[in-house]
């Protein structure tokens, strides 16, 4: 009894935490309850004799229990559970007291965006947002975090980097979404859904080229009533198409674009190229 009761004290004293783990890791109030709840009932049936840090322990059952629902999530194609509200801006200085700077506290600043976050966030894979979560806003190590994904502590500091890169990208993505190339890209993905050659054919220079297709009439025509299920999106920072399955990229479009018209069109469909390529989807598909 005098365990539980222990147990009980820790947990209600770290809960606050514990819910702001699962709300950045799954976006959405309601699954944050479920998580802390859900990690309520494995800590209360567990062993408590050999824990020494009851707050990393706690945050650890969490973050497992989010990592399965985000899983879980991703295996049905469900759509993000919703969008973060803005959340006050971090201080302005991210130093750290030796003077340093802090790169958690630049992530931190990063984070106020908050819709461009969770937009970002929600590009990421489960591994990739636990990392970046857990290691960049709540300070938690390598080390542990690795253990919570059974990976190296390397492997999960190569997770929290490609993550971080997206999140310090997300302040510049609206800029770029409202780019010239953006809305030329957003036009060319409308008119090959809906098959419109005329407007594919206005938007191609004459002697665009897509892989053995040459000429802006062959190109219009491969091109219309295709791309269904390609969306917009900012690949390494510049508007592109993406096309996924299950939340995974399997092929990217790039667009060489010069004096307003679309030269070139590129497809990248090498896995490993696509794991290393930071991919933000933009919610608006036409121009």
């Amino acid at each position: 009894m005098a365990e539980q009761d222990w147990l009980s004290e820790r947990f209600a004293e770290h809960q606050s935490r514990l819910r702001g783990v699962a709300y950045r890791m799954l976006g959405s109030p309601a699954e944050a309850e479920d998580a802390v709840q859900e990690a309520w009932l494995r800590v209360s049936r567990a062993d408590t004799g050999q824990v020494e840090n009851p707050a990393g322990w706690l945050t650890t059952v969490v973050a497992r229990v989010c990592l399965n629902m985000l899983e879980a999530r991703r295996n049905r194609r469900e759509e993000p559970a919703g969008t973060l509200p803005p959340e006050p801006a971090a201080p302005h200085e991210s130093i750290r007291p030796n003077g340093q700077a802090d790169p958690e506290g630049e992530a931190l600043l990063v984070d106020s965006v908050g819709v461009a976050l969770m937009v970002v966030l929600d590009t990421l894979t489960p591994a990739e947002r636990l990392a970046f979560v857990l290691h960049d806003v709540f300070a938690v190590s390598f080390g542990e975090i690795g253990a919570i994904m059974d990976r190296s502590p390397a492997a999960a500091r190569q997770l929290a980097s490609r993550a971080r890169r997206r999140v310090q990208g997300a302040a510049g993505a609206s800029d770029a979404a409202r780019s010239p190339k953006r809305e030329i890209v957003a036009a060319f993905l409308a008119a090959s859904r809906s098959g419109d050659f005329a407007a594919l054919f206005e938007l191609l220079d004459p002697d665009a080229v897509v892989g053995e297709i040459r000429g802006a009439h062959a190109v219009a025509d491969f091109f219309s009533g295709r791309a269904q299920a390609a969306r917009l999106a900012l690949v390494d920072g510049v508007p592109a198409a993406v096309w996924s399955h299950r939340g995974r990229p399997k092929a990217v479009l790039t667009f060489t674009i010069s004096d307003g018209k679309i030269t070139r069109i590129a497809t990248e469909t090498d896995q490993d190229r696509l794991r290393d390529l930071d991919i933000v989807f933009l919610k608006r598909y036409e121009g």
